[in-house]
């Protein structure tokens, strides 16, 4: 019989604890600042940032396509801490999930998107281990969401059945796509209506707490 012991919070990053790494707000930010054709710059990102994504190539040979392949008049180390840059802490999300996670009884564990460099450097840079129990990151384990795979195979990291997990993400296509597999997956939207799906859990769990 299938265990229904509620224990793995499943979490993406972007968009719900963190800004997008390199998303197409920041690059046409960085179109106006660097002086590039936005346009080509979409076209030559969506054709090759998947690659990127799942650890196929590296920041440099992103950018060798997508930035690097005319003549610019800026330093290659400069776009890139433009692109570090990009990532911020979100309000209030990051900063309460570290406290409540320190006795909210599950087990905490990403499931992202994101190329090497981007996510060494978010996880580093915003000490996202106080928060995560372990990465399931694109970039490591060569697949993305929407693949189903990936949320297999963090499940079998977790060594969790979908009955047992639960998953947040401010993508409906990628709830979507836990929920197919039986996985309780929840649309963030907001601090406050997460927090309050994070605390109802919690009381299901530990229903004298």
């Amino acid at each position: 019989m299938e265990s229904t012991d509620l224990k793995i919070l499943f979490f993406d990053i972007g968009g719900v604890l963190l800004s997008n790494g390199w998303g197409h707000e920041s690059r046409k930010i960085a179109s106006e600042q660097f002086g590039l054709d936005y346009n080509e710059v979409n076209v030559l990102h969506n054709f090759i940032f998947n690659v990127y994504e799942i650890g196929s190539i590296t920041l440099d040979e992103y950018l060798d396509t997508v930035i690097f392949n005319h003549p610019r008049d800026f330093a290659r180390e400069d776009f890139k801490a433009f692109i570090y840059a990009q990532s911020v802490e979100l309000p209030d999300m990051l900063k309460w999930l570290k406290e409540w996670k320190k006795d909210c009884g599950f087990r905490v564990i990403s499931i992202n998107n994101e190329g090497k460099e981007l996510n060494d450097y978010r996880v580093r840079k915003f000490k996202l281990h106080e928060c995560f129990d372990a990465f399931i990151s694109s970039c490591e384990v060569k697949m993305r969401k929407p693949d189903p795979g990936l949320f297999n195979l963090a499940m079998g990291i977790a060594q969790a059945t979908p009955a047992q997990c639960v998953y947040f993400d401010d993508r409906i296509m990628f709830t979507t796509t836990a929920q197919k597999l039986g996985i309780r997956a929840f649309h963030h939207t907001s601090f406050e209506s997460t927090k309050e799906i994070l605390e109802g859990l919690k009381r299901e769990k530990f229903p004298q707490s």
